[in-house]
């Protein structure tokens, strides 16, 4: 299958969030690929966004977000979790974005998947950000890698697109005391009816 290219995140950050959905997020590990069909994203673009974490500018957790699309940007967060996002804007736009992936179906690689989740049943696997980077063993160590590059770690393909008629939308997950109206903005995208959507809907 394809891997998505850069031209496909050189675009406008909400487009991009939306169109990964039913493409395939892949984590090459030790020789096996480990695969999910995206069923839910995030967006998070420019300065104005008040729940973005490159709103007060570039330090060195956010860099990748100020840099070149199509490249990783992994955090640590609640003192426990990773969370993956690629950056996604136009190219020489200039400010920071990015798309968090929050939710994959697990397609391959099921047993190491398994290994990973502690006896949790399939459902549960990959359906919020943090247990998909667990599921997929992804980390800090991955970020600022580039997805485009041919024998990347991590890299998207093509998957199959989802109608629109098949994708609802809504807030963002977690802002605390982001203030409005970023707190209600509809940036999140997810598959109508997916199981591994997280309960967040």
């Amino acid at each position: 299958m394809s891997r998505l290219e850069r031209a496909f995140f050189a675009r406008d950050t909400l487009v991009v969030a939306r169109d990964l959905l039913g493409r395939h997020l892949v984590r090459v590990l030790e020789g096996e690929r480990i695969t999910g069909r995206i069923v839910e994203t995030e967006a998070y673009t420019g300065f104005d966004d008040q729940a973005s974490h490159g709103r007060h500018g570039e330090t060195a957790r956010n860099r990748p977000m100020f840099g070149q699309v199509g490249v990783s940007y992994v955090y640590f967060t609640y003192g426990m979790h990773w969370l993956l996002n690629v950056v996604a804007r136009p190219e020489g736009a200039g400010y920071p974005a990015a798309v968090l992936l929050r939710a994959v179906e697990p397609l391959t690689g099921l047993d190491q998947i398994a290994a990973r989740r502690d006896g949790r049943p399939p459902r549960e696997w990959t359906n919020g950000p943090a247990k998909l980077t667990r599921a997929m063993d992804i980390d800090g160590g991955l970020s600022g890698v580039d997805v485009t590059a041919p024998g990347s770690p991590l890299c998207f393909e093509e998957g199959e697109p989802v109608p629109d008629e098949a994708v609802q939308t809504g807030p963002r997950v977690g802002l605390g005391s982001t203030p409005e109206p970023w707190l209600s903005m509809p940036w999140r995208f997810y598959v109508a009816d997916n199981p591994y959507v997280s309960r967040h809907r």
